[in-house]
């Protein structure tokens, strides 16, 4: 029997999130909260009873898929915008913290899961540029250059600050490899010449500063429902690092193959996340954009979707268990 095809509109699940934040934080009060609740107190749920399943697909238009990449970028920065109006309304207080929250999960997801999408696309290229924007928002600018030549060349292996060996909680891994990523992405533009004051990594903090600055001196309230989402969105995308390749190893030099990244073909986090559970095909081949990736028979296999798995990483012991399962079912295989 024939399975059926997929096509891009489940997709749209994705923007409740931000929708959902932004009529919160419009709401004012415990309201704000709305998007954080939703995001990481429903979907959980709905992620773990959801199916999981392959993507099957023909061939198809891509104008709709990069429209949601558009879209949620839009959403995004709408959701900043309304954090900031209410900031500037209400001043620094319960609701603005709230709100920030929220927003925070939208920077993650809109933000930067969108933006490690477009950031493999062509260099220069509006959709690129609008990665360019999203990482900027978030105060992480440096990333597309550090996960493009370094982590894709280096994942799972000890050369790799975003990749987690086994045995290191999540907490330990963000304090860890945040730095380390920053260094990586300056050696990268220093190895090609652009050293010191020419490094592309020191314009981009210097840009964020300035802006930073520029919030500061506008309203102080917006300044921090500005960090506290930038915070929370930098977050989400270590741990997401951390859950993608925790545990595989593979030597330096050793061929990476689809048994260095974690799997996961549940069909909540694939279609609200624009399909970054299907990890291991996104590192065989980089540039291969969300609708043409695929699942593989025998990579590893998350236990659960991505938002489930969020609150197993937040307690160390008990993530070092059940993934601790995982990697002895993989090395008796």
């Amino acid at each position: 029997m024939q399975k059926s095809k997929e096509s891009w509109l489940p997709h749209l699940l994705g923007f409740i999130l931000p929708i959902v934040t932004i009529l919160g934080i419009y709401a004012g009060g415990w309201w704000a909260f709305s998007g954080f609740v939703y995001a990481l107190g429903l979907c959980p749920f709905i992620d773990y009873f959801a199916p999981e399943r392959a993507p099957v697909r023909g061939e198809m238009s891509t104008k709709p898929w990069n429209a949601l990449l558009y879209a949620h970028g839009l959403f995004y920065y709408a959701s900043i915008g309304i954090l900031f109006w209410r900031a500037n309304l209400d001043g620094f207080g319960l609701p603005v913290v709230l709100g920030g929250l929220s927003v925070g999960i939208v920077g993650g997801i809109s933000g930067i899961i969108n933006a490690h999408e477009s950031g493999h696309r062509k260099k220069g290229s509006m959709i690129w540029r609008v990665a360019r924007i999203n990482l900027f928002l978030v105060l992480y600018s440096h990333f597309t250059t550090e996960h493009n030549h370094g982590h894709h060349r280096n994942y799972a292996t000890e050369l790799d600050p975003a990749s987690s060996p086994a045995g290191r909680g999540l907490w330990t891994q963000i304090a860890m490899t945040i730095p380390r990523q920053y260094k990586s992405a300056w050696l990268t533009h220093s190895q090609k010449g652009r050293t010191g004051l020419k490094n592309p990594i020191l314009h981009g903090v210097i840009l964020q500063i300035a802006f930073l600055a520029l919030l500061w001196q506008f309203s102080v309230a917006i300044l921090y429902a500005f960090l506290i989402q930038a915070a929370l969105a930098i977050i989400l995308l270590e741990f997401v690092n951390y859950m993608q390749h925790y545990g595989l190893r593979r030597a330096v030099g050793e061929r990476h193959t689809e048994m260095h990244s974690w799997e996961h073909r549940g069909v909540w986090s694939r279609w609200t996340l624009l399909e970054l559970p299907l990890h291991p095909a996104h590192h065989l081949k980089a540039s291969t954009p969300m609708w043409d990736l695929e699942a593989y028979e025998k990579s590893p296999q998350l236990p659960s979707g991505y938002y489930v798995c969020f609150w197993l990483a937040l307690f160390p012991p008990l993530w070092k268990r059940v993934m601790g399962k995982k990697l002895e079912q993989l090395s008796s295989n």
